[in-house]
């Protein structure tokens, strides 16, 4: 039987993935669609585990010269995550661009520092984005994606 706390954190990550699949993900795109971007958003492609179909999802993301960070707020256990580990070939859009790399988790990274660093110069932006983040996960990982 499950302790109370992994009841919770179950539950805490069910409601999780429903706010983004159900509404997070949705506004996103159709914001994206009209052209109302945020310098935070990079859009992921991976390769479907089961379909071998593209799929996308929007997430923050900080670039870097050789490559990109995001956060897995729900570790491995996001659909996206599944994905990376069954082919960890993805593309990211950063700008309006698209470009092709490798995804890898990395445990040893700090999330905490990871997602302050996603906010901006600004210590208000990056508490807040590092507080919004939080508040959404309930496993987080960092991922590096090195471009081709």
């Amino acid at each position: 039987m499950a302790t109370k706390s992994a009841r919770k954190a179950q539950r805490k990550f069910k409601f999780e993935r429903q706010m983004g699949r159900i509404i997070m993900n949705p506004v996103v795109a159709a914001l994206d669609k009209i052209g109302v971007r945020s310098h935070l958003v990079v859009e992921l492609e991976t390769v479907g585990r089961k379909s071998g179909e593209p799929r996308r999802v929007p997430l923050a993301g900080r670039a870097d010269g050789n490559g990109l960070w995001v956060i897995s707020q729900h570790g491995r256990r996001a659909g996206w995550a599944h994905n990376i580990t069954a082919n960890p070939k993805v593309r990211v859009r950063v700008d309006n661009q698209w470009r092709s790399g490798t995804a890898t988790f990395e445990p040893d990274d700090d999330v905490r520092a990871r997602a302050r660093s996603f906010g901006g110069d600004g210590k208000l932006s990056q508490s807040a984005t590092a507080m919004t983040m939080r508040a959404m996960e309930s496993d987080p990982v960092s991922v590096r994606i090195t471009f081709d």
